[in-house]
């Protein structure tokens, strides 16, 4: 891998974990980058994913009697079922798929909270190379059991060290070609292929609604919709321990979230907002849904009870948000996009009423 300068570390970490002495006004400064997936990224990602992903359905949540919203019709994206229970594996797939041989030949690696990691690691034992993943040491047994399963190599750090090694592309365990999780082109048009699955199954969808941690599901469903014309919104949902996201939105610039606080909800809600994933968050979602945990509970026993999914926190953070009224009203679809949660956190959070 190619020594990244001293220099070029510094201003990413500065990028990454200070805070800007002069957070920029909520109107957008007018040099603020608009970044875009290239034309056709898109399109050729819908036609090589459904070699290692699934076309996931699109169902209604049933929540009649629920004290809710009746103006709007919710809908659940199902990325759950997807071979590795996420939906990682499209992004993961394409950015693997799309690497030029003499860098795959050596092998990938890459971040994770875990469903990237499974992402990875099972695109990597589709190409016949080794895979390594940097594992955030609090990530759920049954995500780290899935990789191993899957043939990746393991190294666990702490959240922060993982964080800034997303920033800095680089780190002293790891080797080969870096597949990042969420930031990439091709990453990102992997996961757009989940938009272009709800303009297909629902032409006349109001507004997606996805969790937004590094912010490649939410921005890639966004283009995709955009790529076919789609007048749809689409909103992030964050954890009210961890969203970066909104406060970004609010100061027009992106942003670190010093208040960040573990919690069960582990595959959404970062420290900041990466400087590349806002030029296009920026301009292509809608806002950002904040969720109290109470509130990601309750969605996560509704789809239990009534739609018998399993959920794991990002994908009932979705839900939540989109319960919230926050979306408008009409046709909305929630993302649920995973559902590797460890049984016995489910059965201790649907156990009880939030």
């Amino acid at each position: 891998m190619d020594v990244i300068p001293n220099a070029r570390k510094a201003r990413v970490r500065n990028l990454l974990f200070s805070r800007p002495k002069n957070p920029m006004p909520a109107e957008l400064d007018e040099k603020t980058a608009h970044r875009n997936i290239p034309a056709g990224m898109i399109e050729d990602a819908h036609k090589h994913v459904y070699e290692a992903a699934i076309r996931t359905p699109l169902v209604r949540l049933n929540y009649d009697g629920l004290n809710y919203d009746a103006s709007a019709e919710i809908y659940l994206k199902l990325e759950n079922l997807q071979p590795i229970g996420a939906f990682k594996i499209r992004g993961a797939y394409n950015a693997v798929r799309l690497l030029p041989e003499e860098q795959r030949s050596r092998g990938v690696w890459t971040v994770s909270a875990g469903n990237a990691a499974q992402g990875v690691a099972l695109a990597a034992r589709r190409a016949g190379v080794p895979c390594k993943v940097l594992m955030i040491e609090t990530a759920p047994l049954a995500k780290m059991e899935a990789v191993r399963r899957l043939g990746g190599e393991i190294v666990k750090a702490s959240y922060d060290d993982c964080w800034k090694a997303l920033g800095l592309r680089a780190h002293p365990a790891m080797n080969g070609a870096f597949v990042h999780p969420f930031e990439d082109d091709e990453f990102i048009a992997g996961n757009a292929s989940a938009g272009l699955e709800i303009l297909e199954d629902l032409p006349d969808v109001d507004a997606v609604v996805a969790s937004f941690g590094g912010g490649g599901l939410s921005c890639g469903i966004a283009a995709g919709l955009k790529e076919r014309g789609s007048k749809a919104k689409v909103f992030a949902a964050e954890p009210e321990t961890a969203a970066p996201l909104a406060r970004s939105l609010g100061a027009g610039s992106p942003q670190y979230f010093p208040e960040w606080k573990a919690s069960w909800v582990d595959g959404c809600g970062g420290k900041s907002v990466f400087p590349r994933m806002w030029d296009l968050a920026h301009h292509l979602l809608a806002g950002s849904i904040v969720c109290t945990l109470d509130e990601v509970q309750r969605a996560l026993r509704i789809v239990a009870e009534r739609n018998h999914v399993i959920a794991e926190g990002a994908g009932a953070c979705a839900v939540a948000a989109g319960l919230s009224g926050k979306c408008g009203s009409g046709k909305i679809v929630c993302v649920v996009s995973g559902g590797n949660i460890d049984l016995s956190v489910f059965r201790e959070l649907t156990a009880n009423q939030a």
